[in-house]
């Protein structure tokens, strides 16, 4: 991933009134407004890049003279994470920052962005908004401080034609027991460790996001809670999702010297499950574009024939199979920005209409908003609007202050169970105590 910094002065996308409404914030003295807006990612900073020259217009129509500067600053999420702070906490920061859900409450708590309830509030867009994709941005103070652009569903793909050919039951599994007997008799025939499921450090904060926490979040057991912002860290359901990673290891299941790789997606999700050695893989629906789409990291040919969608089976008595809401990325506005209703304006429009659906379809993003499923081009993407249609019964995990935390806990108790170090009960002991250390006690629920 090239590491060079390019900037631009771009522009674009189709007007919508109801997002350029509320406006008002006081010119410069020659009339002029520029704000910048950050994309470290290089295809959000491409679909953004012809959209912004539309806004500009558009708020010239409105009788505003408004330049956008975008800056398209690649960066891992590491480094983004570095830098937005250093610049935030100099008053340095661009205007209108896109980012994943994960950094915004650290950083909203620092008070380093822009509360924007009061934009939001009366924008009809807002109206539109699922319930799922607002409660994942609320903050533990009950506001906003980013507009979520997109949405996603986590669940388990699987290769249809593998498991045909193999003989193997496609159905949507019940129960772990149950999928874990199919995943038996796919190794038996092939030899291979058939599922992957993100564990250990080097797969990083997807160990926690997209591994344990999709696991136990059906599980009913708490994790962290709003109220009293703290944490959870011995329950019911985290020593099962431990105890599951025990069992599928156990069983030859899951790839772990693959896991144990610098960057274990690489063989794992763009190798083994493309070629079919793996054929069950934990992915959020970013996958039917950024891993296996015509463009994406490791395409599979005519994949929405070879690739099907289980919800994740159940893990504890009681409960039933689901897929989890996740967040996706969102704007929010430096609370040090010179031009906040500008600022926020460009954030409502680029999260409506036209402009998301490029954006959403860009990127293979669910759509957090009700009315995009007949705005092109996200309305040809069934595997999106399929995604979609689940938000309205999906698991949705509270997530608050201290998450990286806890992912850091995660990662570092996953990666005892796939070197062999500790079993699950041993991983999770392991997990609650780092935690804890990590946290400090005051953050942890007795």
């Amino acid at each position: 991933m090239s590491r060079k910094r390019v900037r631009a002065v771009v522009a674009a996308g189709v007007l919508l009134a109801g997002a350029l409404t509320a406006c008002s914030d006081s010119r410069d003295d020659d009339g002029a407004v520029t704000i910048k807006l950050l994309e470290y990612q290089k295809a959000r900073a491409d679909v953004i890049k012809p959209l912004i020259p539309e806004f500009e217009r558009a708020m010239a129509r409105q009788g505003r003279d408004v330049d956008v500067e975008l800056i398209a600053d690649t960066l891992t999420d590491d480094q983004f994470r570095t830098k937005i702070t250093q610049q935030l906490h100099s008053g340095s920061a661009p205007d209108v920052i896109d980012m994943g859900g994960t950094n915004v409450t650290g950083l909203a708590g620092a008070g380093y962005l822009l509360k924007l309830d009061k934009y939001l509030d009366g924008w009809d867009g807002w109206d539109q908004y699922y319930a799922s994709a607002k409660d994942g941005a609320r903050q533990p103070d009950g506001g906003f401080y980013s507009l979520p652009h997109e949405a996603s569903v986590q669940s388990l793909f699987y290769r249809k034609d593998v498991l045909k050919r193999l003989g193997i039951d496609t159905s949507q599994p019940r129960t772990w027991d149950e999928l874990i007997g199919r995943m038996k008799k796919v190794k038996a025939k092939t030899g291979e460790a058939p599922m992957v499921i993100p564990a250990g450090t080097a797969w990083g904060a997807g160990s926690w996001s997209e591994g344990l926490l999709p696991l136990a979040a059906g599980t009913g057991s708490p994790l962290f809670d709003p109220e009293s912002r703290k944490w959870t860290l011995k329950s019911e359901g985290l020593d099962a999702a431990f105890g599951l990673y025990d069992d599928l290891i156990e069983e030859g299941l899951l790839p772990v010297q693959d896991l144990q790789n610098p960057n274990p997606w690489e063989p794992t999700k763009y190798e083994k499950f493309p070629e079919g050695t793996i054929a069950v893989a934990a992915q959020g629906s970013w996958g039917w574009k950024y891993d296996w789409g015509p463009e994406g990291a490791a395409p599979i040919k005519n994949v929405r024939e070879k690739v099907g969608i289980w919800d994740y089976p159940a893990l504890v008595p009681g409960t039933k199979p689901y897929s989890v809401s996740g967040g996706g990325y969102g704007f929010s506005v430096s609370a040090e920005s010179d031009h906040p209703d500008v600022a926020a304006a460009l954030a409502k429009w680029l999260s409506s209409g036209k402009p998301l659906a490029k954006q959403l379809t860009a990127v293979g993003a669910v759509s957090p908003r009700k009315d995009l499923s007949d705005t092109a081009p996200y309305k040809d993407e069934p595997t999106l609007l399929e995604a979609e249609r689940k938000l309205k019964s999906t698991v949705q995990p509270p997530l608050g202050d201290g998450e990286d935390q806890v992912s850091q806990a995660v990662q570092g108790a996953t990666a005892k169970l796939v070197s062999g170090d500790a079993d699950g009960g041993e991983a999770a002991d392991d997990f609650a105590e780092e935690a804890e250390e990590l946290l400090g006690r005051p953050r942890v629920a007795k």
